[in-house]
């Protein structure tokens, strides 16, 4: 599997473990989202600390999960960006919507609040 599921007290977590959030992953990614939510989960932290490409599929995903979490209540939180992936999401102004933070241990703080 490309990513890998934690379930832990206030929030999952998920840790992308590819170098690519594109067409390949994105929908298997978008209907384990899916799939959470529809089993209560509202807080939700994706690591993508290991990706080092995202294309448009991959936003989709991300927006996906932003999009449930928000509906449901609940906060989602993009971690570990690397510099290419942190452009694009910049580029494509998702930083002014999104909840980012450098580490797992920052986006679990937000959670706690």
């Amino acid at each position: 599997m490309s990513f890998l599921v934690e379930k832990k007290d206030s929030y999952t977590l998920i840790r992308l473990n590819a170098e690519k959030l594109d067409s390949s992953l994105a929908p298997a990614l978008k209907s384990e989202l899916v799939v959470l939510n529809t089993d209560g989960v509202k807080n939700i932290i994706i690591d993508l600390s290991e990706t080092r490409y995202c294309d448009s599929s991959g936003l989709s995903a991300i927006l996906v999960a932003n999009r449930l979490c928000k509906n449901s209540q609940g906060v989602f939180v993009l971690t570990g960006l690397q510099d290419t992936v942190k452009k694009l999401i910049s580029i494509s102004q998702l930083d002014t919507i999104l909840n980012i933070t450098s580490t797992v241990p920052e986006a679990a703080e937000i959670l706690a609040v």
